[in-house]
């Protein structure tokens, strides 16, 4: 596959604009990335929507040409996870049990909003069956490779990844995803680009399949931090508004000394601790203090959390079509019919308690920041093979991510990584209902940090 680089939102709006491009030039360079026979466009999609995304790209095109420009995501090509509805399409949410299932009637609301703003919906993106695992893998449909080391094919992250990987290798500039204890920022992280999970209110989950109702949030993975920016507001049906980098100079940058920071890849925590450092040197205030609602959501967490018996709820129905699952899949959902309803009621109970712990008033911080995963991408072989190198894996993957799910927070991946090195991911985590201060923030350590965007190996 020949090498690209991946070009900001903004960007590509100015070109736009000033005519030096078209959408259909930027849709059919996505769908030739997408066909291109070396690379991994046969497992990044699930459908890919060429016609129609042509089709609308002659719109986006002619439109423009008459002044009318809905958004700065008008004439973009997005992809779309394969658990949101599309119009016409059968949403398969990445597994074979729905592939007999009707076609949706109507779009998602996320994926309406999309429209509405003139982005280029341009295919389906492959995800985890049914949105449960931090790790990327699909038996039904492949696996996309990481963009980085792809000859060691490396895993995406998940459940969002085709997602990641399309925005990554240049087949759509940006991509709608969800997270439920990870699954936006997991891959974001792995393949070297932004991803946000907003507070799970701000975005409506209609039109969208479940994996845990109390958990499951929208978001967007994009290049930069002020792209998800740019896609969040669209996301969450709110006027464009320029949002203002926060002043690094004093900002008060919480690092948790507790599980956050333990048994991370020498990558990880080299990253990690050049870009605190950078950040110091530049005015940032770093604050080290403990986060007890982490260790206590943890271990609130310990027997499977939330998810399973909610998931176990949405997919008992099916459940007697076990040799129609991943394996690796059904043994989560399945965890979740053993959970007793006293203990799943406990367990919300416990959630309320330290949400409202989790809390501005207890924190003299701005934002916290922390790794994203602790792992950088293994080779996916070794899992694929064995349960028990996938099991732990997976628990590593999610480690970080799955308790700002729990505690209802608002968390943003950057990458920190150097051009050429392993991927690694800063994430910037913020109070519920705190989206724009973590955005804000998040712009402020970005430049600060003046990483360039991920420049695709061969």
């Amino acid at each position: 596959m020949a090498e690209a680089v991946v070009r900001p939102i903004a960007a590509l709006a100015q070109e736009l604009a000033a005519g030096k491009t078209t959408s259909r030039k930027l849709v059919e360079d996505a769908l030739a990335r997408i066909a291109d026979a070396g690379g991994e466009g046969g497992r990044v999609f699930t459908k890919v929507h060429a016609q129609d995304a042509l089709l609308a790209a002659d719109a986006s095109d002619h439109l423009r040409m008459r002044g009318v420009v809905p958004s700065a995501l008008a004439g973009l090509p997005v992809s779309i996870k394969d658990l949101f509805d599309i119009a016409g399409d059968v949403t398969t949410a990445g597994s074979k049990i729905l592939r007999d299932a009707a076609p949706a009637s109507a779009d998602a609301v996320a994926v309406a909003r999309l429209r509405a703003a003139g982005a280029v919906v341009i295919g389906r993106s492959n995800m985890t069956e049914f949105a449960f695992s931090g790790i990327g893998i699909n038996p039904h449909y492949g696996t996309p490779a990481n963009p980085y080391d792809r000859g060691r094919r490396r895993i995406p992250g998940g459940s969002s990844s085709g997602a990641a990987v399309s925005v990554a290798d240049c087949m759509a500039a940006f991509a709608l995803g969800t997270d439920t204890g990870g699954s936006v920022r997991i891959p974001a992280a792995l393949c070297g680009i932004a991803g946000f999970k907003p507070t799970r209110a701000r975005v409506p989950l209609a039109g969208a399949f479940p994996l845990s109702t109390t958990l499951d949030s929208v978001g967007p993975l994009a290049p930069t931090v002020a792209c998800c920016a740019t896609v969040f507001q669209v996301l969450a049906g709110e006027p464009p508004q320029a949002l203002s980098h926060a002043a690094l100079a004093g900002l008060r940058l919480g690092v948790p000394k507790n599980r956050m920071l333990e048994d991370l890849d020498v990558e990880v925590m080299g990253a990690f601790d050049a870009a605190i450092q950078r950040l110091a040197r530049r005015g940032g205030k770093i604050v080290d203090l403990a986060v007890p609602e982490f260790d206590e959501a943890a271990k609130a967490s310990l027997g499977g959390g939330i998810s399973p018996p909610e998931a176990y709820s949405v997919h008992r129905k099916w459940i007697d079509r076990e040799e129609e699952f991943d394996p690796r899949v059904l043994e989560r959902i399945l965890r979740g019919g053993f959970v007793l309803a006293a203990d799943y009621i406990e367990l919300l109970a416990t959630r309320a308690r330290l949400m409202r712990r989790f809390a501005r008033a207890n924190y003299d911080v701005d934002v916290m920041v922390m790794p994203t995963v602790p792992r950088i991408a293994p080779p996916m072989e070794a899992l694929e093979r064995n349960p028990d190198s996938f099991r732990l894996a997976n628990g590593n993957m999610l480690r970080n991510t799955n308790l700002i799910n729990f505690l209802d927070g608002c968390a943003l991946t950057l990458p920190i990584h150097a051009v050429r090195e392993a991927p690694v991911g800063l994430m910037v985590v913020g109070f519920s209902g705190e989206d724009e201060r973590v955005l804000s923030a998040g712009l402020a350590i970005e430049a600060a940090l003046a990483y360039q965007g991920p420049v695709l190996v061969e």
